[in-house]
């Protein structure tokens, strides 16, 4: 993918399905079989549609580890890896504060959780985009599911409403 000037994608990825495992920390829930095999078959999904990222944002829960460590066996690749426990407990304004740090990066994804993943990509791109993506998002943004939205300017002043939501896709394996 070749971007120009202040373009940027910002690639946002739920986690794949995880065990349900009561008395279990939440923090510490692993991946179900289903769960990884979806999240190889996001990795293909970006690798085949060329979104390669320069930085992966990762929240630091088990799951969402295990999400990344699948998508990459599945294809998908990124050149710096960072762990940020914002990914985990911010909500919205915790992941907007974490990808505004991403400096000069011009491909960022965010491995997290919902509904703080659908609320940033609904509120990045407020209906504007695809419609056909914006629909898929409106269905729900189930486990393994990646939004994928442009945005041009500097990421330290992403504010709702300044993206477009380009494509919108729930991964199955």
């Amino acid at each position: 993918m070749t971007l120009a000037g202040d373009d940027k994608v910002l690639i946002l990825l739920r986690h794949a399905k995880a065990e349900q495992a009561p008395g279990k920390p939440d923090r510490d829930r692993e991946l179900t079989p289903r769960g990884r095999r979806d999240a190889a078959a996001a990795g293909r999904w970006l690798h085949d549609n060329g979104f390669g990222p320069e930085l992966v944002l990762c929240s630091p829960a088990v799951r969402t580890r295990q999400t990344w460590e699948a998508a990459a066996d599945g294809g998908a690749c990124g050149e710096e890896v960072d762990y940020d426990r914002r990914l985990y407990s911010g909500g919205v304004d915790g992941v907007l504060e974490v990808v505004r740090e991403s400096g000069e990066a011009q491909v960022v994804l965010v491995v997290g959780h919902n509904p703080t993943m659908a609320a940033v990509a609904s509120g990045l791109s407020e209906g504007d985009g695809s419609t056909a993506a914006h629909e898929v998002l409106a269905a729900g943004f189930p486990t393994s599911s990646v939004a994928v939205l442009g945005y041009s300017g500097k990421w330290h002043d992403l504010a709702f409403g300044a993206a477009s939501l380009l494509r919108c896709h729930v991964n199955r394996g």
